[in-house]
């Protein structure tokens, strides 16, 4: 049985609007909706999960639309930005001119740690960069969406590194190395880079250190939790009996449907997941028609009446139709 961490799995945030987040990520970024269905814990909140094109683990960030929520104050102690791969340092200059096209804020095209990314926001100043794997090795990239409105060689391939931003340095550093299996790669000023399983683009994590900054709080425009991949059910046990015995404040099992998953608070403002990579996104839908309608999971289903009355519908049902 294989215990190791083998990457990342997805990145959840949230959103100040379902209907402008599914616009943002499939007409502009060019990634499939793949799940319409409702946040388990609250089901008056959308839960939007994007995906390549086959829904594959370590490819998808999701959206919660909270109702009332405030927008989210950028800080340290928080999980502060989401990349995702593009095939080549060529793809980064194709996204500089589609931004500008859409008039999307972004930044120039920078290297770190031998990588050229470029950084961007959406509507709600929640912060991404774009990462080439021109150099990468490690966990394979994704499918592109077939019907994006993205050239597939310059598509978004799956998720990059992920942004922790922190005071405490040395106590994440512990959790990740010592806790979780991470390896120190390198430092680059402030920044320092992580590596688990394979390494490479979709198993790292980049902690900034910052003590400088206020203390971020959650709302819209923020990221939520940051989830890793494990193997299967009898892996999670482990890292929940691990978990337990090390004292990380936990969830215990819980039962997703599309994965089971484990959430622990690793530090202040820090929610980390660990999720199963199956059974995956097309157990309750097919491929053709996946994201079209709301999902919901068995133990919903006999709510959806109620559900369908509280969250406000939208029509996602040109997903699958090639975008314009």
């Amino acid at each position: 049985m294989n215990n190791q961490i083998l990457g990342l799995h997805h990145v959840t945030a949230i959103t100040s609007s379902a209907e402008k987040i599914y616009h943002f990520f499939t007409d502009i970024l060019g990634l499939r909706l793949i799940k319409k269905t409702v946040n388990q814990d609250d089901i008056e909140t959308y839960h939007l999960y994007f995906t390549d094109d086959l829904g594959s683990p370590g490819t998808d960030m999701t959206f919660f639309d909270f109702p009332g929520v405030p927008k989210g104050l950028k800080g340290t102690n928080t999980i502060s930005r989401t990349s995702f791969r593009v095939k080549n340092d060529a793809a980064l200059t194709y996204w500089v001119a589609r931004f500008d096209e859409y008039q999307i804020e972004h930044g120039e095209i920078s290297q770190r740690f031998g990588k050229k990314y470029l950084e961007f926001e959406d509507f709600d100043n929640q912060r991404y960069q774009l990462i080439s794997d021109e150099t990468n090795t490690g966990v394979p990239a994704g499918v592109p969406w077939k019907n994006a409105n993205v050239p597939a060689e310059s598509a978004l391939i799956g998720l990059g590194p992920s942004f922790v931003t922190v005071e405490n340095l040395d106590h994440m550093k512990l959790v990740l190395e010592q806790v979780l299996g991470f390896k120190h790669i390198s430092t680059d000023g402030q920044f320092h880079l992580f590596e688990v399983g394979e390494g490479g683009n979709g198993a790292s994590v980049i902690v900034e250190h910052r003590t400088d900054l206020p203390i971020a709080r959650e709302g819209f425009g923020a990221v939520h939790h940051l989830a890793f991949r494990v193997e299967n059910r009898e892996s999670l046990e482990y890292w929940i009996k691990r978990l337990s015995q090390l004292e990380f404040p936990n969830s215990g099992y819980v039962q997703r449907y599309y994965f089971e998953s484990e959430y622990f608070r690793a530090a202040p403002g820090i929610l980390f997941e660990l999720a199963t990579d199956g059974p995956g996104f097309l157990e309750d839908e097919t491929y053709e028609t996946a994201g079209e309608i709301l999902a919901l999971p068995p133990f919903l289903e006999p709510k959806r009446q109620e559900i369908e009355a509280y969250v406000r519908p939208f029509d996602t049902s040109k997903t699958n139709q090639q975008r314009s």
